[in-house]
Order: C-alpha cells, then sequence, then structure tokens
C-alpha cells in the first residue's frame, strides 16, 4: 500500500489481485446478496483508492481492508434492513465450490455435497456477529486479535465469538445428522 501511495500503480494491482477473492467471498458469505456484495465490494476498493494518500501504517493492509469492509456491511444494515438470512445462495456459491474433490464415485461426491450444504446451512444459521469472526478466521486465517480491531470488538469478545460459532456449528451439524 505504501508503494502504491507513492504512486505505484502496479503495487495496487498486486493489492488488488491478492485480495480480490477473499473479500468478495466475505460480502457473499456474509450478504448472500450478490449484487450488493458486488456494489460493497466495488465501494471499498473506490475507499482504498481515495484513502491512499492519507494511508498511515497502523495495522496490517490486510486488518485496514477488512475494517473497511465490515463498517460497509454495518452501515448497510443500519441504513437499509437487517440482513435476510431467507435468501439462499445460488448453486454455483455453495461450499461445494471450496471443497476440492478428488473422488470419482458418485456416491462419494453426493455425501460431500450433502456434508458441504449441511455446512453450509449451519453456518449461514450463526448469529452475524459469530458467522463475521468464524468466516474471518476460518477462509482467511485471521487471529482473534486483527478479527477483534477489524469487528472492534473486544480480544475476549471475539475469542468468544469463534468459540462459540465452532461450538454451534458443531450442534447443528450433529442435529442434522440425527434428523436425517
Amino acid at each position: 500500500m505504501l508503494a502504491y501511495q507513492s504512486g505505484d500503480i502496479k503495487a495496487f494491482e498486486c493489492l488488488y489481485k491478492k485480495h480480490k477473492g477473499p473479500l468478495y467471498r466475505y460480502f457473499i458469505r456474509q450478504l448472500k446478496d450478490e449484487a450488493l456484495a458486488q456494489d460493497l465490494y466495488q465501494d471499498v476498493w473506490s475507499r482504498v483508492i481515495k484513502a491512499a494518500a492519507n494511508y498511515q501504517v497502523n495495522a496490517k493492509f490486510t486488518t485496514w481492508l477488512y475494517k473497511i469492509a465490515h463498517n460497509l456491511i454495518i452501515d448497510h444494515v443500519r441504513a437499509v434492513k437487517p440482513l435476510d438470512d431467507t435468501q439462499a445462495l445460488g448453486e454455483d456459491q455453495t461450499m461445494d465450490d471450496f471443497m476440492a474433490t478428488e473422488a470419482t464415485e458418485p456416491e462419494v461426491q453426493f455425501q460431500q455435497s450433502q456434508q458441504a450444504k449441511t455446512l453450509q446451512h449451519c453456518i449461514d444459521s450463526l448469529p452475524s456477529v459469530q458467522k463475521e469472526a468464524f468466516l474471518l478466521n476460518v477462509e482467511l486465517g485471521l487471529t482473534a486479535s486483527v478479527i477483534s480491531e477489524i469487528a472492534q470488538a473486544t480480544l475476549e469478545a471475539t475469542k468468544s465469538r469463534i468459540r462459540y460459532a465452532y461450538q454451534n456449528i458443531k450442534t447443528c451439524v450433529s442435529q442434522q445428522y440425527r434428523e436425517a
């Protein structure tokens, strides 16, 4: 970011390439609305460009980037409507996309697909603060400390959110398999 701040356009291209996929998935998983996710995603990059001149290294770039994304989601929720949990991800946006399947057996593929759908359902059923902490931790590998900065929560609260998310997912998955 400092190189981009100094006028190196290629530095911005590197930042964009490195963060575009995870950032977009963050929005999709939080909002479950592709059009809104795309709008907020573009807004983040617009803000990065506008803030380049005033950028100061107070934290890692990733922390700063996701703090912008987090704040945009919060602003949207406050201004427009609560997150609508009834909207489903499209078929092309399920956990199947993120599971590598080496199996050639249709039964194994079907079983993996069902497991992915169960997991996605359980993640979607988490309270929004737990879901955000879980996704930032699992998908991006961010530590509780970094997530607490992004979410503007205490470290203890963030650790609890992550722990409860894992517990709730485990309970949900167990219940799904008992019902099946």
